[in-house]
C-alpha cells in the first residue's frame, strides 16, 4: 500500500515539476522575444529619426539659403515623408519599454525642432541637441537591455 502512495505522489510531484519547468522555459522564451521586438523598434526609431533630422536639415540649410520654391517643396514633401516614419517605431518603443517612453518622445521632438530654425547656428545647435537626444535614447536602451 505504501508503495502505491509514493509512486502516486511521486508522479504528481513529477508532474508539478515539469509544469513548472515548461511555464519558466515559456516565460523566459516571452521575454526573449520582447527584446528582440524592442531591438528592433529601437533600430527602425534611431534610423526613422536619423532620416527624418538628415530630411529637415537639408530642408532649413535650402530655406536659410534662400533656394527656390520648388527645391523647398520637394525638400517639405521629403520631411514629411520621413516624419511620418517615426511614428510606429516611436509607438512600438514606448508600448515595450514604457521606461523608454519618454526618452524616445525627447529625441522625436529634438528631431522635430530643427523645424524653423532662425539660422545656420541655431540649426547646427539643433542638430547636436537632436543626436545627443537619440545616443541618451540608445544608452537608456542598452541599460535596460543589459540587466
Amino acid at each position: 500500500m505504501w508503495s502505491s502512495v509514493i509512486a502516486v505522489a511521486g508522479t504528481l510531484l513529477g508532474g508539478a515539476l515539469t509544469g513548472l519547468l515548461q511555464l519558466r522555459r515559456e516565460r523566459s522564451a516571452r521575454e526573449e522575444r520582447r527584446a528582440e521586438a524592442l531591438r528592433v523598434a529601437l533600430g527602425e526609431l534611431v534610423a526613422a529619426l536619423g532620416d527624418h533630422r538628415r530630411a529637415l536639415w537639408h530642408r532649413e540649410d535650402l530655406v536659410l539659403n534662400g533656394a527656390s520654391q520648388e527645391a523647398v517643396a520637394a525638400a517639405r514633401a521629403a520631411s514629411h515623408a520621413t516624419r511620418s516614419a517615426v511614428t510606429a517605431p516611436l509607438v512600438a518603443v514606448s508600448v515595450l519599454e514604457p521606461a523608454l517612453a519618454q526618452p524616445a518622445r525627447e529625441a522625436a521632438l529634438a528631431a522635430f525642432a530643427l523645424r524653423g530654425s532662425a539660422d545656420h547656428t541655431v540649426l547646427a545647435t539643433r542638430r547636436e541637441a537632436a543626436i545627443a537626444a537619440i545616443d541618451a535614447v540608445v544608452g537608456a536602451a542598452g541599460r535596460i537591455l543589459g540587466r
